[in-house]
């Protein structure tokens, strides 16, 4: 079992096991050691479709999915490298719109521990996938970086447009502790020449990227400056300088998926125009595609399964998030205030943290939006926050907080009738839908 990496049924996560720990920090963000490997194997990450490379804090699965729907909706092929995955390590990995078979993913690791060339965990998938995407025929190829950006090991690929979503603080010990910090690492996706899609941002984040596209000459698309998005009639408008788009709202619930929507559907345009058009996207796959997203775990109503049926049973409304980071908690925070707006109900919050993430930033806007949590810890991770500390937590923000053992025990404490959301990590949103609504 790998401890700590969400996931781990499968033959391929044991492959994996072999590499190592996917989160050991131990190994530093450096780009020599996959650059060796895929030199080795003929420079794969050269023979890409065409790459839109995704970064950012959150916001960076939900935008793959949509600019993904949009391209499939278009009549496109799509590879999609995305991560963490939440049950098994081919939900990372998407061939022309089918997940990467376990032997075609054990055929590449293989490959790579051919090549005599020490990889991370992540680089190792990483490269799998170049070696799957660039073998198998498609139109477009969307990147998401795993961590930061400017060392990530997705950064060795030479994208035809890039994104930024909103950067927010998460994983500081790693990419800095201030916005501005954070914000430089993700800038390091921007190439010479090469647009890029930029989410609304801090003002320290709009800074850091706006110096880092002019020192290397890639030309920005700002929300609020050259487009902008809004959700009007129930419908998400997207003005650019020359259009307006009136399309239907977004498939994922949640006020921040309009702008998620609006930066796949930019940025999707954008690459069709650096390609001279050559994806022939419209309206109407832009439409059908904000439409049709799916994302799990992203406020994923839980409708199957022995979780779902046991609130089914008692009237209550389940719902799983894997927001673990003060950002993810606000977005998730507004999106049940939505809900409560609509459709009142008790509202009960199941949530696991991990000990690295910033317990009191989760905690503080949760704790506006509910009127109970249950702190559990997350499963199967040797990192996870002792329940209690979770609880102790939330109580100093006023809310009745109490432990449980584990999600099934935690769903049983919350009233009947009520809303409840499991959150707090994607580690434990992994778990739920293991046993639950696997992804497919």
């Amino acid at each position: 079992m790998i401890v700590g990496t969400p996931g781990t049924a499968g033959p391929v996560a044991a492959r994996l096991a072999e590499i190592g720990v996917e989160f050991d920090h131990g190994h530093a963000l450096d780009l020599s050691r996959i650059e060796a490997a895929l030199a080795a194997l003929g420079h794969p990450e050269r023979r890409l479709p065409p790459v839109l490379h995704v970064a950012g804090t959150n916001g960076k699965g939900s935008t793959c999915a949509f600019a993904r729907a949009i391209a499939e909706a278009a009549g496109l092929r799509a590879h999609v490298f995305t991560s963490p995955h939440l049950v098994r390590p081919n939900e990372r990995v998407r061939l022309a719109g089918t997940l990467a078979s376990d032997a075609a993913l054990i055929d590449a690791l293989d490959r790579i521990a051919a090549t005599g060339r020490a990889v991370t965990y992540f680089e190792a998938i990483t490269a799998a996938a170049f070696l799957l995407f660039a073998e198998t025929p498609a139109d477009v190829t969307i990147l998401e970086v795993g961590l930061g950006g400017r060392l990530d090991a997705t950064n060795v690929a030479t994208p035809a447009a890039c994104v930024i979503t909103p950067v927010d603080y998460d994983h500081m010990a790693i990419l800095g502790d201030t916005i501005g910090k954070i914000a430089g690492e993700k800038a390091g996706i921007l190439k010479p020449g090469v647009p890029a899609v930029i989410a609304r941002q801090h003002a320290d984040a709009a800074a850091v990227i706006e110096a880092r596209a002019e020192a290397v000459g890639a030309p920005l698309l700002r929300a609020g400056v050259d487009w902008d998005a809004w959700s009007e009639h129930r419908r998400l408008a997207v003005q650019t300088l020359d259009r307006l788009l009136d399309l239907p709202p977004p498939s994922l619930p949640g006020p921040h998926q309009i702008e998620n929507a609006a930066v796949a559907v930019v940025a999707m345009q954008t690459l069709d125009a650096r390609l001279g058009g050559a994806l022939g996207l419209d309206d109407d796959a832009c439409a059908r595609g904000v439409a049709s997203a799916v994302w799990p775990a992203r406020m994923q109503r839980l409708q199957r399964g022995p979780l779902a049926a046991q609130a089914r049973a008692r009237g209550i409304e389940l719902w799983l998030d894997g927001g673990h980071n003060p950002h993810g908690a606000r977005a998730i925070a507004q999106a049940l205030a939505r809900f409560q707006a609509q459709a009142p109900r008790p509202t009960w919050i199941i949530l696991g943290v991990l000990d690295r993430k910033d317990l009191e930033g989760v905690v503080a806007p949760l704790a506006q939006a509910a009127a109970g949590i249950v702190a559990i810890p997350v499963p199967q991770s040797a990192a996870s926050r002792d329940p209690r500390e979770t609880a102790a937590a939330a109580a100093r923000f006023g809310v009745t907080a109490t432990t449980a053992e584990d999600v099934t025990a935690a769903l049983a404490q919350t009233p009947d009738g009520a809303r409840v959301l499991i959150c707090g990590s994607l580690y434990l949103a992994g778990a739920v839908l293991a046993d639950n609504d696997p992804p497919t």
